[in-house]
């Protein structure tokens, strides 16, 4: 190690070999911890064992028993195919086939109750599309210690889930170019990796990237530590979730291993600030590495915003640190982002409280009121004739709903933001297997609406509605259901205790909206005689009538027609009609939905009932799923602005001018920090000139503004509602 465990730091090699050692740039600081850093770590240990995130020697033990129960089984898969296939006596004998561990298990960061990552590894007459998802499916459908089994063949990484003695597994499979595969075969060897498909390639790459990411972090244990606090805040926070656009598990262990190469003597307490402090002033899309990345002449497609026009696009790239190097946050589009680095915000005020003694661990850890955070919500209701078909049904439906997100960015044009919460719901008084998934939806922040202005994703919803029915494993009562709701009107199902909390204000503080001239103040009532008062008009946008504002023009694109199933018997949320509502404008297709133990159907309307509003949608194209359309301002990618000596940008050497220029920022402030005892320093003014090596502009989006509306409905009337959350 490089570092000491000690948390003094006293055997610390020279600082220029350690400068060198870990990662392609010099560290930030050598600073080690002082005694106030040595208190807080305590606590925060305290604060994470007390808080349940380290499982129990028994759960420990049984893991291990299963992990070798599961080596058993495939090792006696592959002898048994060997056989059948005619090889002689001697191949059956040394027919292997190994288990590898990877994720949060293999990083030494997994918890109680947490799923384990592995991958088989066998020899190349074992294939993946008929021996490992049908023959080795069935073996395990057949055990008894087997519950839940769910093959996923056609995911991006195809993976086989299951339950085995109640502990969740997720196992891939990757054929590899050896007829015997040696039980200790070294896996970050690149010659894995010969005469292997794209497929295989990714399911490698997990183990991979884990011993990588172990071998790149000067000290494992405060690596460790780290990270098992970051995931425990970011799912407490609401953004935790590759697969709804946030962040995964090996995306926060790479955000955190960055952390830990630029400051190598410090430890998790001041390493947990460190993080806040970097990611807070972060210019993305500059991208996160641990190493350089590495070309080979095996010829995989690697990360390169040089040769790649699409990486180019990348919102927020995290770059893997084994070959093939692959941004692992593709996903992450640009109200996920926002979402993102509001939460980095909060981590980091708080974390400034802790450093000064004015807060305790646990007020970072406080969750997220995510059914307290907007007005206007999307419900995605996703239903099946039962668990089992259920299962596989979600996990198809999850896995798009980012799709919906992008897509009502596109239609918006990035004017409706949307907020999707990572967290499934369930209605257990429903006669169907019921899940049920949200997002919040606000108008752009810092972006005054026009008067009158509607936003319309009716057809935005039936395009991903068809998109999910797609589905090839479809049968019949497999339904689902996308249907906008206000926050008073949020099922009960979704609050614990089943009742609804009052409103507490947002986590992030945004400046008292002004009223009067530059705010709309509108009254809720019976009668015609409804009036908004005092707001600014633009006649270059809109005409205004005498007597009363008009609505803007619909100018919504074609769509094809959403297939309405036939309704059913019983109802959905306990209501028979689910009408068409307005944020501000936000209309989203009424559902009569209903239920039957098997036939759990929806009844959509393309009709706005009774309102005779207009509505808006800009006419917009989604490029490649995860991209976004570049001739739209609002969700135009950023490059990076770097250029060589030949005037070709290189990300690269862009993070090293960034972190150039922050290495004498930190150590001053650093120093200044540490000293502080009256007040604090701002750290964010100097990191932020330090790291802004891309222009301010292109950031703006993520800055909250004092002009921003919250938009809220009340019976026919939108407001524009001056409390802030």
């Amino acid at each position: 190690m490089a570092v000491s465990d000690s948390p003094s730091g006293a055997s610390t090699p020279p600082q220029q070999e350690q400068a060198n050692k870990y990662g392609f740039t010099k560290p930030l600081s050598l600073a080690g911890p002082t005694d106030a850093d040595l208190h807080r770590n305590n606590e925060l240990e305290r604060f994470l064992l007390d808080s349940g995130l380290y499982e129990s020697n028994d759960e420990s033990a049984a893991r291990k028993e299963v992990l070798h129960r599961l080596d058993q089984i495939v090792k006696s898969w592959v002898k048994q195919l060997t056989r059948q296939r005619g090889y002689t006596d001697q191949m059956v004998e040394d027919a292997n086939a190994v288990i590898f561990t990877f994720g949060s298990y293999r990083l030494g960061v997994h918890g109680p109750g947490v799923d384990i990552d592995t991958l088989c590894i066998g020899p190349s007459y074992v294939n993946r599309e008929e021996d490992f998802f049908i023959i080795l499916h069935n073996i395990l459908a057949e055990m008894e210690e087997v519950s839940e089994l769910q093959p996923v063949p056609d995911a991006h990484v195809p993976v086989m889930k299951f339950k085995f003695q109640g502990i969740s597994i997720d196992l891939l499979y990757a054929s590899i170019s050896l007829l015997v595969v040696p039980e200790d075969l070294d896996i970050s060897h690149g010659s894995v990796l010969y005469d292997v498909d794209e497929p295989t390639v990714r399911s490698l790459n997990g183990c991979r990237v884990a011993d990588q990411i172990l071998k790149l972090v000067p000290n494992i244990e405060h690596f460790r530590t780290t990270l098992r606090c970051l995931k425990f805040w970011a799912k407490r926070r609401g953004v935790y979730s590759n697969v709804t656009g946030f962040l995964g598990g090996v995306n926060w262990a790479i955000l955190v291993a960055r952390i830990c190469q630029l400051y190598p003597n410090a430890i998790p307490s001041m390493l947990v600030s460190r993080f806040f402090r970097v990611y807070t002033q972060w210019r993305w899309p500059n991208p996160v590495m641990l190493c350089s990345i590495e070309e080979n002449e095996l010829g995989f497609p690697i990360w390169d915003p040089r040769r790649n026009p699409r990486d180019r696009f990348h919102t927020m790239p995290i770059i893997t640190p084994a070959y093939p190097c692959m941004n692992s946050s593709y996903n992450v589009s640009a109200s996920t982002l926002r979402v993102m680095m509001e939460q980095f915000r909060y981590g980091n005020k708080i974390c400034d409280e802790i450093d000064l003694n004015k807060a305790q661990w646990s007020a970072l850890f406080q969750p997220y009121i995510f059914f307290e955070a907007y007005k206007n919500y999307l419900q995605v209701d996703i239903v099946a004739s039962d668990t089992d078909d259920l299962l596989a049904w979600k996990g198809w439906v999850e896995s798009r709903l980012r799709l919906l997100t992008l897509k009502i960015e596109r239609d918006t044009n990035g004017m409706l933001q949307c907020h999707p919460y990572p967290h499934e719901y369930i209605d257990t008084s429903k006669p169907c297997a019921h899940s049920a998934f949200f997002m919040g939806l606000q108008r752009k922040e810092g972006v005054r609406g026009q008067e009158g202005q509607q936003f319309d994703i009716r057809g935005t919803v039936d395009e991903f509605r068809q998109e999910i029915n797609m589905y090839i494993y479809w049968k019949p009562g497999m339904e689902i259901f996308v249907s906008h709701v206000r926050r008073k009107q949020l099922p009960a199902f979704v609050f614990p205790d089943g009742y609804k909390r009052t409103r507490m204000p947002r986590h992030i503080s945004h400046p008292t909206e002004k009223t009067g001239d530059d705010a709309t103040k509108c009254y809720s009532g019976s009668g015609p005689s409804e009036r908004c008062t005092k707001r600014k008009s633009y006649p270059e946008m809109m005409e205004k009538k005498p007597d009363k504002p008009d609505k803007r023009a619909s100018i919504s694109p074609q769509r094809l027609e959403s297939v309405s199933p036939e309704s059913c018997t019983s109802k959905l949320g306990g209501t028979a009609q689910m009408s068409v509502d307005s944020m501000e404008g936000v209309w989203v297709a009424g559902s009569t939905a209903k239920y039957a133990n098997s036939n759990c159907e929806i009844k959509s309307s393309d009709v706005l009932p009774g309102s005779g509003l207009s509505s808006v949608v800009a006419d917009m194209q989604i490029s490649e799923p995860g991209f976004v359309d570049t001739t739209h301002d609002m969700l135009k990618p950023r490059s990076v602005e770097v250029p060589n000596e030949n005037g070709v940008v290189v990300g690269d050497k862009a993070q090293d001018l960034a972190l150039d220029c922050l290495e004498s920022e930190e150590t001053e402030s650093t120093n200044n920090f540490s000293n502080c005892k009256a007040g604090v320093v701002d750290m964010d003014q100097q990191l932020d000139k330090a790291c802004n090596f891309i222009t301010r502009d292109e950031c703006s989006d993520y800055v909250p503004n004092a002009s921003s509306q919250n938009l809220s409905c009340e019976g026919d009337v939108c407001v524009a509602d001056p409390d802030q959350f």
